[in-house]
């Protein structure tokens, strides 16, 4: 399927290509995707919308820079749905992304022993949506799709394991949670997923402003 002008604008602020607080030409945009002013205008018209661009009036176009309170908030959303696709996953039992959080442990296992920072960053965007997927439940999907959006979530998973220590952290939670899931206990999956989203939080936090003590913002 090919990709819309809003499409390919997107992936680029997620991946972080086009940086937080960056000015976004529209002239410059339309000439990358080889089209007219007016699609890539329609395009960040919807993308702020999701909250990813901010167009100011006779100023310009911005890369949305969320503040530390925007982080904080759609960390604590982030932790509701995560917390309750784990849930839905614990109960439906045997399921394919089971099978592929296996495989993801695995690698990220080797990710960790090779001390491969930028593999596991990409591993972790991948368990995380195979537990959001794994849940069955379509809305839960679409709501998460736009937060995780909104958050450029690359961005932040790499600034949070330049904390010392916490990529194994990181990895462990991950190995920690998909056995519960496996498990079926509902209730002790959504409790770990909880927490290490809240971990997370803290790490990425900790990293933005070195002074503030974990677990300080919760």
């Amino acid at each position: 399927m090919q990709l819309t002008v809003a499409d390919s604008i997107r992936a680029q602020i997620i991946s972080g290509d086009l940086e937080s607080g960056a000015a976004l030409s529209e002239v410059t945009l339309a000439a990358e995707h080889g089209v007219s002013r007016t699609p890539v205008r329609e395009a960040l018209k919807q993308l702020q919308t999701e909250g990813l661009v901010e167009i100011r009036p006779r100023v310009g176009t911005f890369v949305t820079t969320p503040s530390r309170a925007e982080i904080i908030e759609l960390f604590q959303m982030k932790e509701v749905l995560e917390g309750a696709a784990a849930r839905f996953l614990a109960q439906r039992g045997e399921v394919p992304e089971l099978k592929a959080l296996r495989v993801n442990i695995a690698r990220s296992d080797a990710a960790l022993a090779a001390n491969d920072v930028a593999a596991y960053t990409d591993l972790v965007g991948e368990f995380h949506q195979l537990i959001v997927e794994g849940a069955g439940n379509s809305k839960l999907v679409q709501h998460y799709t736009t937060l995780m959006n909104q958050l450029a979530y690359t961005r932040l998973v790499s600034t949070s394991l330049s904390l010392p220590g916490r990529f194994a952290e990181s990895e462990n939670e991950h190995r920690h949670i998909l056995d519960v899931i496996e498990t079926r206990d509902a209730a002790g999956s959504e409790r770990l997923m909880r927490h290490h989203v809240q971990a997370s939080q803290d790490a990425l936090l900790e990293v933005l402003s070195p002074a503030a003590p974990r677990g300080s913002e919760r």
